[in-house]
């Protein structure tokens, strides 16, 4: 491919990943032209790179990155230019178009499957910006020794008074309280389980003496509580606490200290950043923990026609059979397998299936379930529930008569 300067730049490329996208990334970059050329055995992510762009989903991660790099004209430094408010990726076992269009009015676009997900400005809408601040915080200023930048202090003329008992508890009892009628001072909280019995496997010997576990006494419930009786605690009214004096506005508060404010030597202003610098060269930067993972139809250009054009011949004749082929596979129900469709008619529909079932069933069970998975366990499903339903009843017809007995 020949070096090419973008006036307005056009990039596109389907990826499909067949088994789906857990953790991974599957970035186009557009390589920078070097003296050197485009060292393809020694590609890695260190390779310079004009604009890096594609999916990327890991975890919380989900999102199409738009990347460039800028070259600084004063400091000769380079800065990578992230795109802010990424829109999330389409991860689809169908072949998905991710496109890329700058545009020489310094706007982008972002589509996904030929739709516009994103658009905007490179002057505005990445981070760090484009064009650095005209003036910067002086690296060399420091905040002087004798600066004072604490706004409020103790009050320094004020002292505790005469009155103030710092040990005063924060709670005390409340004397005030008097033990309920219907308490059950003699009573214990917990007895003994009486329908506990010592296990026959029990030895005293080398398990010890059996104690029967403990359970709620249960002449505590509907009274207001049981064992010795407590006098509760209240706020104490004289609780006061640690003193301190009270905060009052520092007379030697300055404000807030920032350094001054110089030029920035590095300024400068680019109001055309989509001028890319020279590409030669593609890449794909690819980390995963999935494999088969398809790239096709890779389309860098500079005319948003010519673009469409190779999409509609390419991607938009390849995903509707796509579509059509995942329908194909996807389980369906047939409406008029029995002569009458099921939505007209459900009931009549239901009972023939579980009519064939049956007579399935009759001459090979296991043939019956493997062949009809879903009538079956249906079938067992209902049986069970209603043998649930059926003991529930007769529990309930013979609870009187034990209560009578």
């Amino acid at each position: 491919m020949s070096p090419l300067i973008n006036p307005l730049l056009n990039a596109r490329y389907e990826v499909k990943f067949q088994n789906g996208l857990e953790c991974g990334g599957a970035y186009l970059k557009l390589l920078t032209e070097s003296p050197q050329g485009i060292q393809a055995e020694e590609f890695s992510d260190k390779t310079p790179y004009t604009i890096m762009f594609g999916p990327d989903k890991c975890g919380a991660t989900n999102k199409v990155h738009f990347i460039f790099r800028h070259k600084n004209p004063v400091s000769g430094e380079y800065e990578e230019k992230h795109l802010t408010a990424a829109p999330s990726a389409r991860v689809s076992k169908l072949s998905t178009l991710y496109t890329l269009i700058v545009r020489p009015d310094q706007t982008y676009e972002i589509k996904i499957n030929d739709e516009s997900v994103k658009s905007g400005s490179l002057l505005e809408d990445f981070t760090p910006a484009v064009n650095p601040p005209e003036e910067i915080d002086d690296p060399n200023d420091s905040k002087p020794e004798d600066w004072v930048d604490t706004a409020r202090i103790p009050d320094p003329e004020a002292s505790k008074p005469e009155d103030w008992d710092e040990d005063a508890p924060r709670e005390i009892l409340d004397m005030d309280a008097e033990k309920p009628d219907d308490w059950l001072e003699d009573e214990p909280e917990l007895i003994p389980d009486p329908n506990a019995e010592k296990p026959d496997d029990w030895d005293d010997e080398e398990d010890g003496d059996w104690v029967a576990p403990t359970v709620p006494n249960p002449k505590c419930i509907d009274a207001s509580g049981c064992g010795k009786w407590e006098r509760p605690m209240k706020k104490n009214p004289d609780y006061k606490g640690k003193w301190s004096a009270p905060m009052i506005d520092n007379p030697e508060y300055k404000g807030p200290w920032k350094p001054r404010r110089i030029a920035n030597p590095n300024y400068f202003k680019d109001a055309s950043p989509s001028k890319f610098e020279k590409i030669a060269g593609i890449g794909f930067e690819l980390w995963t923990m999935q494999n088969e993972i398809l790239f096709d139809n890779i389309y860098i250009g500079h005319s948003e026609s010519e673009a469409a054009k190779f999409t509609k011949e390419t991607w938009g004749v390849k995903y509707p059979v796509e579509q059509k082929l995942e329908d194909s596979e996807k389980p369906k129900v047939n409406d008029d397998i029995f002569g009458k469709s099921w939505k007209e008619d459900p009931v009549k529909f239901i009972m023939e299936w579980i009519h064939k079932f049956l007579d399935l069933a009759r001459i090979d069970p296991v043939l019956a379930f493997k062949a009809m998975p879903l009538v079956g366990g249906g079938l067992v499903v209902s049986t069970l529930s209603a043998l649930a339903l059926l003991g529930g009843i007769i529990s309930l017809l013979l609870a009187p008569v034990s209560l009578l007995s």
